[in-house]
């Protein structure tokens, strides 16, 4: 796609749901005068207000909109990311969504035996213009989250790309890049539930929900 920003980049979208009235009243409280400053603010915000359960993945049009993970205060990699560009659109800032496939060290064994894999396709993170240039934001890991299972926290000062550290606080590995899928202005939903169908043909979501992904990690942690 072209890498300019278009005005699809600053459109609401029905999974980048900017337009929704939860979604402007959130980009409205983070309100600075300088629009890298609203970035940084609607980062942190997105990144711990909205906690972190790959256990409740919903890939159903209803369950992917980025109101619906700013309603239910939680989300995870592709929610969080539509939602950070749903709130900078909202806020007047080009945003659109970007994904990658990833080697999770932060998975449980329930999450291993379900998906049969340690690959993550579609990671989600965002893109955020600047200055005539795309800034990467990941906002996935609430702080909380970090700071309970030694990871490292991801900082964003909209200027330098936020992707995952490659080890933790020990030294131990956490994240791998292993193949970057592009940016898009909308999620392109029907592509990541088929390329999930693929990769993961033993995985049942709704399974995953009566669970805790926190209780999982801790339990691992020790």
């Amino acid at each position: 796609m072209n890498d300019t920003p278009g005005l699809t980049t600053l459109a609401s979208t029905p999974l980048i749901d900017s337009d929704h009235p939860a979604v402007a009243a959130f980009a409205r409280r983070h309100d600075a005068t300088d629009a890298r400053q609203r970035a940084v603010d609607l980062y942190y915000a997105v990144r711990d207000g909205v906690r972190y359960d790959p256990y409740r993945i919903d890939l159903s049009t209803a369950g992917m909109k980025a109101s619906r993970a700013l309603e239910i205060g939680i989300g995870w990699c592709v929610t969080k990311a539509a939602l950070l560009a749903a709130a900078a659109r909202a806020s007047g800032i080009p945003a659109r969504v970007g994904y990658a496939d990833v080697r999770n060290h932060l998975s449980t064994e329930r999450m291993r035996k379900m998906l049969k894999s340690d690959v993550f396709v579609w990671h989600g993170y965002t893109e955020l213009w600047f200055d005539g240039a795309w800034v990467k934001a990941t906002p996935a890991f609430n702080l909380e989250l970090c700071e309970r299972f030694g990871l490292l926290p991801l900082e964003f000062d909209g200027r330098s790309d936020s992707l995952y550290h490659p080890c933790d606080r020990e030294g131990r590995r956490h994240m791998e890049y292993l193949n970057h899928r592009g940016s898009f202005d909308e999620v392109p939903l029907k592509q990541i539930a088929a390329d999930f169908a693929t990769a993961y043909p033993s995985w049942q979501p709704h399974a995953m929900h009566q669970t805790s992904f926190d209780l999982d990690v801790a339990r691992e942690a020790r």
